[in-house]
């Protein structure tokens, strides 16, 4: 046997099975009977250094990248999965056995703990199953442990030992490689947990005759299925648990097909079309859990925005539900590149504090900060609660707020070294602009666009064919991929319609045009903007004759005073709060954040003015600093967030006064629930017909010739 375990560890040498580490770059490796019972061995020898990323990273290697995309599977590290088995099993368990006092209370336990269910819905290799297993068997134990000593060995006999079983644990998973793994893992749940339970009874309560064997096998088959779960029967269960998979609407139609998608928001036609896909597994968990059942799920940290949120946890929390235990953001500790979160709530009302924490950083070892909190809101955030704010009519009606163009194909783009081809009499075609993006506008000195785009506008094809040189580029380059596009929407969906193939009819404009921007902005002579997704509030004027990318917003104002009203700390907190994420970084939306900011309400023209002349002044110190320094405005801001004192800092500071004075706004008190409380004020006044002031300069200051600069960002004279 013992060159058989050589040769068996030489087979999978370099993985460190049990000391915590993972099946990273592990080539497919089969094992025959006597290598399962050595692995087996193995695990039993020290069952406590098991992890179950073991059974998830094994899942995953099974899997090529792309299936895994498709999939949204990723697995669960120990530490997450304690974050929802900790707060949904074991310290409601706890908290009965504490109070239990009585031989029957306790008796009452023990019979009621056979009896509770677990099931996860989205069981991938059953990370969750085994950690939920073990700690089952554990408060089992505890139990057992304070019959014993408080009541006698009689006692005990009467009621057993060891009576939690697999079958009271449930799994779903739409990949049968996984459903098998599963069982495998369950089961190997279940045999060391019995050695180890056996292991604490010697010690404190020693009755061997009594202990648990760990033969035969239990028949699991119709506890962990194959099945999508989105449209099979949920056993009933005690506590739902799980990482549901993850993908955004885009990539629903994308991975899924459209087919799937009617089939599955004719199923669920109250979640909105919009949301994450994992958000389906939280509003199912919440319908078919009992009174006093519990959940606990991730989530991409979408599920708190927006969307997401309105068909999930808002969902969740008017439907009789409670957030106990929270975690709004974290950085996934597994290998996708985004921020999850994580909620653990209760049908029902819950006793006691709510404990809420996030992680502040990018890094997975960036520092955390935890709340307790009386109730914590379904936005999972310890500051005001705007999931009650609305849109207003006013906002949405005044047509300043765009997303930047986007391209589609960088066959559109044209690099500073070719565009002389492009030029007659020094005079560019009128197809070709300066094209700025975020990147340019934050991380280049100076800001400004590093290359062109053939845009041809509302331009038919035979008009657009005219400008010869622009239009075989672009035939050249784009149309072949946008064919090769229309054509696998086709294969995929048997249908000749559909986004790509309606692309193909007019291939020659961009996938998103934003003419409606575009038209706006050419009558003006600057425009607002600000990264789409962003970590600092950086706003900037930008000449119209540049065309914005989509990771660009664009606001439709050329005076000061708006610059100074987004420039504001007062928009910047609106926006942080009601806005969705990307990884870490904070996202504009115009549904959310724009269209439900609420104004200044007749502020007065000195106040006006006063909100300007800051915003200048901002601007000016901010210019002389980029340019005494020559360094990027990513560079200034970051230095802005250190301490010291600094000059920015201050005509920040001066300017958020001035908008706060222009509010009315109590400077000592939170800003944020200020302006909610506007927002509501003002879209009750908005249902009566009342007139509001909306975005920009109000009506009544006639002279915007006063309050209007000319600074921005432009293209340099060669």
């Amino acid at each position: 046997m013992d060159s058989k375990k050589g040769a068996f560890e030489g087979k999978l040498k370099g993985v460190p099975y049990f000391n915590g580490g993972l099946f990273s770059n592990i080539p497919s490796v089969t094992l025959n009977k006597e290598e399962l019972e050595l692995l087996r061995d193995a695990a039993i020898e020290d069952w406590s250094q098991v992890k179950p990323e073991i059974f998830g990273t094994l899942f995953q290697s099974s899997m090529e990248g792309d299936e895994r995309h498709a999939y949204g599977a990723h697995f669960t590290s120990e530490a997450d999965i304690y974050k929802i088995v900790m707060p949904t099993i074991v310290r409601p368990w706890r908290e009965k056995i504490d109070k239990a006092k009585t031989l029957k209370s306790l008796i009452a336990l023990k019979n009621e703990i056979t009896k509770f269910n677990v099931l996860d819905p989205s069981c991938g290799s059953g990370n969750f199953l085994y950690v939920a297993y073990r700690e089952l068997k554990k408060i089992e134990s505890l139990i057992v442990d304070k019959i014993y000593e408080n009541f006698g060995e009689k006692n005990i006999r009467k009621v057993g030992l060891s009576r939690v079983s697999t079958n009271q644990f449930w799994g779903i998973d739409n990949n049968p490689f996984a459903v098998e793994l599963a069982k495998v893992t369950l089961l190997l749940a279940k045999e060391i947990s019995i050695i180890n339970q056996n292991k604490h009874f010697k010690k404190h309560v020693p009755l061997p005759d009594m202990y648990e064997k760990t033969l035969p096998l239990d028949n699991i088959d119709e506890n962990v299925v194959c099945a999508d779960a989105l449209f099979k029967k949920w056993p009933e269960a005690d506590a739902i648990i799980g990482n549901p998979p993850y993908q955004s609407k885009n990539k629903m139609l994308q991975e899924y097909g459209r087919e799937y998608l009617d089939k599955l928001r004719g199923l669920y036609p109250k979640i909105p079309g919009r949301a994450d896909y994992c958000v389906y597994w939280f509003r199912r968990a919440h319908d078919v859990l009992e009174q006093g059942g519990r959940a606990g799920l991730v989530g991409t940290n979408t599920i708190r925005q927006n969307y997401s949120r309105e068909g999930g946890l808002d969902y969740i929390v008017s439907n009789g539900g409670t957030i106990t235990d929270a975690v709004g953001t974290q950085v996934w500790s597994g290998d996708a590149v985004v921020h999850v979160s994580i909620a653990n709530w209760v049908k029902g009302k819950a006793n006691g504090e709510c404990t809420l924490m996030n992680q502040l950083g990018d890094g997975i070892d960036s520092p955390w900060e935890s709340y307790t909190l009386d109730v914590i809101p379904s936005s999972l955030s310890p500051k005001a609660d705007l999931t009650s704010a609305s849109s207003l009519a006013i906002n949405n009606q005044a047509k300043s707020c765009f997303q930047g163009q986007t391209h589609g194909h960088k066959g559109f783009l044209i690099d500073k070294s070719e565009i002389q081809q492009h030029q007659k009499n020094d005079q560019l075609s009128d197809v070709i602009f300066p094209y700025l993006t975020a990147r340019d506008m934050l991380t280049t000195y100076p800001s400004g666009p590093e290359r062109y785009v053939i845009d041809f506008g509302n331009f038919d094809i035979v008009k657009a064919s005219q400008h010869k040189i622009e239009f075989k580029k672009v035939k050249e380059n784009v149309l072949p991929d946008i064919e090769a596009k229309a054509r696998a929407e086709r294969d995929k969906s048997g249908r000749d319609t559909g986004p790509r193939q309606n692309h193909l009819s007019h291939w020659w404009k961009f996938w998103r045009p934003r003419r409606d921007m575009i038209d706006t902005i050419s009558s003006m002579t600057r425009y607002i903007t600000c990264g789409r997704v962003t970590k600092r509030p950086i706003f900037s004027f930008v000449s119209s004759s540049i065309h914005p990318n989509d990771a660009l917003m664009v606001f439709a104002f050329e005076d000061d005073y708006s610059f100074g009203i987004l420039q504001s700390s007062t928009h910047w907190l609106w926006f942080t709060n009601r806005c969705s994420t990307l990884k870490g970084d904070f996202r504009y939306t115009s549904e959310t954040v724009f269209n439900s900011f609420p104004w200044p309400q007749k502020p007065t023209p000195q106040k006006v003015k006063d909100v300007a002349a800051a915003a200048v002044s901002l601007r000016r110190i901010r210019q002389d600093l980029l340019s005494t320094n020559e360094c990027t405005l990513r560079e200034l801001y970051q230095a802005m967030e250190l301490p010291g004192k600094n000059p920015l800092k201050d005509a920040q500071a001066a300017l958020d006064l001035a908008v706060i004075k222009t509010y009315g706004f109590k400077a000592k008190s939170d800003i944020l629930i200020q302006l909610r409380d506007l927002n509501l004020e003002l879209a009750k006044k908005e249902a009566i017909g009342e007139e509001l002031t909306g975005p920009g300069v109000p009506k009544s200051f006639k002279k915007i010739q006063d309050i209007t600069s000319d600074d921005r960002i432009s293209v340099p004279v060669e």
